[in-house]
């Protein structure tokens, strides 16, 4: 890093000469080009002497970490927590304590002696710093204890800070406090799905596990409940909560929860609540017509999706020429995506709704109307040499199927 800076020193730079032959150039001060952080805190006129060794151990950490000497930073670490005894501390728009956590944790991450107990003793003293980020130390504690699975320690911690009340203070953080909730349920699933997988694994029927485990299910699905009830995106909650529904053969329930999940106007617009949808409603056997349904809304929010190859299968399966013109649109918009033009299964569907067009006499009208926007950067997207070449080459079966469809849909005059 010393190599890298030194080669990055700037050249001399001179002042612009004035008009007048006299004057003399001065070079300019020299500045690293590195693009540096600014120091958290700077001197001020009535700094202490605590201030000043404090802001120089503060430089000494900065310096150590950009240079990556992590034991050197852990060493002057140890001792600048003593800031949180101070409370005149100036600093420049930063909370000091999220920093000495954040640093704390940094350190940690990357110094190569580093335990459990070490992150368990920083997150247990941030905590008890200050009672403005409790509830965010506590959900980030758990995250790092599910990264080294210890599942029952993350989910006690959680309910520690699920419990948790101070005041005015408690009403402040009633979003994060949900999200406790939120995430001490999933926990709770993720031991259901463990007592799952032991029970199917067992070669007998343990009383005593299957009440266990229907108890963890139990407290996940009374807060998941009321979690989803705030408008918002709950992916994996939805999904957790609806696989425990289903294995509990509570199917009407599941279907409504994803129906309001999808449809709810107080949720925001989220393309992966239909998906979820869909899918659920296909492993049940629904009506093509409930099918259909969802997959127009998906259409209409994400006309690039891999399910609209279901969607124009069933489009194509219709007797309606508007379901069929319909159709035609859905694989043209799925066309306009780069991330599609090579797909075979998109372009045969393509040539199987125009091949059934063609049965009505006024298939060129509907075609050409569909492409009417198109034809000015279509050919260039699907129908150029390079592409014919490529496609020849390394993807035969995929020309034979443009080859006559580069007629209909982009003519030449």
């Amino acid at each position: 890093m010393d190599d890298l800076e030194n080669e990055l020193q700037p050249p001399v730079e001179f002042n612009e000469p004035n008009d007048s032959l006299d004057d003399t150039v001065t070079p300019q001060k020299k500045r690293s080009r590195l693009p540096l952080a600014e120091p958290f805190f700077v001197a001020t006129p009535k700094e202490t002497g605590f201030h000043r060794t404090a802001r120089l151990c503060l430089e000494r950490i900065r310096e150590a970490m950009l240079h990556h000497r992590w034991q050197e930073a852990a060493e002057y670490m140890a001792c600048y927590p003593q800031m949180l005894q101070d409370t005149s501390v100036v600093s420049l728009g930063l909370d000091y304590k999220e920093m000495i956590r954040r640093i704390s944790i940094e350190i940690l991450h990357h110094h190569p002696k580093s335990s459990m107990e070490d992150y368990n003793i920083i997150y247990e003293r941030m905590k008890h710093s200050g009672v403005k980020q409790y509830l965010m130390i506590c959900l980030e504690h758990s995250f790092h204890l599910l990264l080294h699975g210890q599942f029952e320690n993350a989910k006690r911690h959680l309910s520690a800070a699920q419990s948790w009340r101070y005041g005015k203070e408690s009403a402040r953080q009633q979003q994060k406090a949900k999200l406790i909730q939120a995430y001490r349920s999933l926990l709770d699933y993720i031991i259901w799905c463990d007592k799952k997988n032991a029970s199917r694994n067992s070669t007998f029927t343990d009383p005593e596990s299957s009440q266990e485990m229907h108890n963890y299910f139990r407290q996940a699905a009374v807060n998941l409940k009321e979690i989803l009830k705030l408008p918002g995106v709950w992916d994996p909650f939805i999904l957790s909560y609806v696989e425990m529904l289903e294995f509990y053969d509570a199917k009407e329930k599941a279907n409504n929860v994803l129906n309001n999940y999808a449809y709810d106007s107080s949720f925001p617009p989220n393309p992966n609540a239909l998906v979820y949808l869909y899918q659920f409603l296909q492993r049940h056997g629904a009506s093509k017509r409930k099918l259909m349904k969802n997959l127009k809304v998906l259409c209409h929010l994400v006309p690039s999706h891999e399910l609209m190859l279901d969607y124009s299968s069933f489009l194509l399966e219709s007797e309606e020429t508007r379901d069929l013109q319909k159709g035609l649109a859905v694989v043209l918009d799925m066309l306009d995506y780069a991330c599609w033009r090579t797909n075979l299964d998109v372009w045969k569907r393509l040539k199987d709704i125009i091949d059934k067009l063609q049965l009505s006499e006024d298939w060129k009208d509907v075609v050409a109307e569909k492409m009417a926007a198109r034809k000015e950067w279509w050919a260039a997207l699907h129908f150029t040499r390079f592409l014919a070449t490529e496609d020849a080459l390394q993807r035969p079966q995929l020309m034979k199927v443009k080859a006559p469809l580069s007629k209909i849909l982009c003519p030449v005059d």
